[in-house]
């Protein structure tokens, strides 16, 4: 025998939605209240940005569009193959990721690269320094942002080559975003996002390894 939910059961069907987004709720009228009422500005760690999707940052990309999501910083290495990949919590600057994504290469393989080369945001005469401290002979960023290439690098010819080096790291992420999903996730919630993230990271290395393993022959 069915039967409907009355009045009360529909109530109590509907309470553990209330009680999850109430609290958002009342947050977006705060941020409002601040940036709109008071002329506060609202740093972007404290905005809501999404209902359904709560712990989605801002990603502020300059002159173009914003994003929403989660910024990615990744490594490759000399075959193309994605080393290391962080979903990062909120929108940190590019200059302060450098050094804690050189830590995990070493703490992950053991040494640090013997040479780099990194977006011209991750630039500056810090980050060059403590990368050469921890062991990288040539650290060429694309944009030289004040530095001399004699500094990052022992010949300009090196630096060409990690330039380029640094443009084919581009094409495998515009084949990530393109081929693999990874340009928009589709799976709701956090450790949804990220298992997304892996998956696709996962599918393109492997696909990778095929092409790159030697054809067997009989």
């Amino acid at each position: 025998m069915n039967s409907c939910p009355g009045r009360r059961g529909r109530a109590e069907l509907g309470q553990p939605q209330l009680r999850h987004y109430k609290p958002l709720i009342e947050r977006i009228i705060a941020q409002t209240e601040r940036r709109v009422l008071a002329g506060e500005p609202v740093p972007a760690g404290e905005k809501l940005v999404s209902l359904f999707e709560p712990h989605a940052d801002i990603i502020v990309k300059g002159s173009r569009d914003v994003d929403y999501g989660h910024k990615l910083n990744l490594t490759t290495g000399r075959s193309g193959l994605v080393l290391d990949l962080v979903v990062e919590t909120g929108n940190p600057a590019d200059s302060e990721r450098l050094l804690p994504m050189l830590e995990r290469h070493i703490a992950f393989y053991g040494q640090a690269p013997r040479q780099a080369a990194a977006d011209g945001g991750y630039a500056s005469r810090d980050n060059l320094s403590r990368a050469k401290a921890c062991g990288i002979r040539d650290m060429a960023f694309h944009k030289k942002c004040g530095l001399k290439i004699e500094d990052m690098v022992k010949s300009r010819w090196v630096y060409r080559k990690l330039r380029n080096f640094r443009a084919g790291i581009e094409a495998g992420i515009s084949c990530l975003k393109r081929a693999y999903g990874l340009g928009r996730c589709t799976w709701r919630g956090l450790d949804h996002f990220k298992a997304y993230v892996w998956s696709s990271v996962v599918a393109y290395n492997l696909a990778l390894l095929a092409r790159l393993r030697p054809t067997l022959r009989s």
